[in-house]
Formats: C-alpha cells, sequence, structure tokens
C-alpha cells in the first residue's frame, strides 16, 4: 500500500479501490502459498478422526503430519490444494482490506469518531471477507480432505472440477452452506485484526 500510494502521489493521483483490491489481492495470495503446508496438515488431523480406525493415520502433532504426508505422498503433496487456497486468501483478503480502505474513505467526513469509523469499516469488511471467500474454503476443504477410490482415482481433478461438480450435484447455494457460521469465525478475527492494525499504523504514524 505504502508503495501504491507513493506511485499515486508521483502521478498526480489519490489511491483508489483498484489499487487496495491489488494490495489486498497480492497480499492474501502470497501468505497463502507459504502457509498452505501448514493448513494441509490442519485438515488432514482434522478429518483423520472420523475415518475408520483401520484407516486413521493417527498424527501426533503438525511436525508429524507434514513429515509424513511428504515421505509417503511426495513433498508436492504439501501444496495440495494450493490453487483453491490462494484464490480463497486472496477473495478473503480482497474482502477485508480493499473494503474496509473503501469503507473509512466514505465515512471520512460523516459525523462518526475516528473511532466508530474503524469499527463500522471493520464491520463491512468482515462481511465482504466472509462473502468472498466461503466459496473457495469450500472447494480447499473438499480437495484437501479427498482421498483416493479403490480404482486409484480422487472423486475431483481440481478447483475447476470441483466447482463444476459440486454445482451440478449438490446445486450453487452448497456452496454459501454454513454462511451465518463462517461469518461469525471470519468476522470477528477480520475486524479485531483491521482494528489493531488500524491502531498500530496511527501511533507508529
Amino acid at each position: 500500500m505504502n508503495t501504491l500510494k507513493a506511485r499515486a502521489e508521483t502521478n498526480g493521483s489519490k489511491i483508489g479501490f483498484k489499487e487496495r483490491a491489488a494490495a489486498g489481492l497480492s497480499a492474501g495470495g502470497l501468505a497463502a502459498m507459504v502457509g498452505n503446508p501448514a493448513d494441509l496438515a490442519l485438515i488432514r488431523m482434522q478429518s483423520d478422526g472420523l475415518k475408520p480406525l483401520a484407516q486413521r493415520a493417527n498424527y501426533s502433532s503438525v511436525v508429524d503430519a507434514l513429515t509424513r504426508i511428504a515421505k509417503t505422498e511426495g513433498v508436492g503433496a504439501l501444496w495440495s490444494g494450493a490453487g483453491p487456497t490462494v484464490v480463497r486468501a486472496m477473495a478473503l483478503n480482497f474482502g477485508q482490506l480493499a473494503f474496509f480502505s473503501e469503507a473509512k474513505e466514505q465515512l471520512k467526513d460523516t459525523p462518526l469518531s475516528p473511532r466508530m469509523q474503524t469499527l463500522t469499516a471493520s464491520a463491512f469488511a468482515g462481511f465482504f471477507a466472509s462473502f468472498f471467500s466461503l466459496p473457495f474454503d469450500f472447494v480447499k476443504t473438499r480437495l484437501q480432505k479427498q482421498s483416493k477410490r479403490p480404482d486409484g482415482t480422487l472423486p475431483y481433478k481440481g478447483m475447476i472440477d470441483c466447482f463444476k461438480k459440486v454445482a451440478a450435484e449438490e446445486g450453487p447455494l452448497r456452496f454459501y452452506r454454513g454462511f451465518s457460521t463462517y461469518y461469525v469465525r471470519i468476522a470477528p478475527h477480520a475486524m479485531v485484526t483491521l482494528i489493531v492494525a488500524d491502531y498500530l499504523g496511527f501511533i507508529t504514524k
């Protein structure tokens, strides 16, 4: 954002929604690539307990899960589902950062106090972060939890294939089932993060 602001000032213009969106998308995508192995380990450990006893891997820790997945499936397997994970993070950050910045800009000239402006903007951002990211979170989880069939094939070939099959077999609204629960999980996290980041940005100016 600082780089984009400096570039805009050099060109005699101001940061717009497009630049805020670009910053949010870039940050989300880069973070997701780095964090995908840990996210994969989390999904595998959570789903392991739902399997029959004979099929459980019984991971003892995140390190154990990462090590065993790398050994048995290859290091590349640690980035299974990376596509939707990256897109999901980009969608979440797009909703979170872009709409927070835009809402703060729109609320700047209102009677609301700076604190209320930040709180209101973060609430808007929490909703849009949940709305944009839930479909990709759903697909990401489906891809990371899938296991091979008896014939050695996987239920889904990739993100697009998963989207198509779920939409055809379960309906488009399936991607938004459980939105309220997802919102309760994502929105407070987004709001606290944005409020703290905004405060830290203020005190360090």
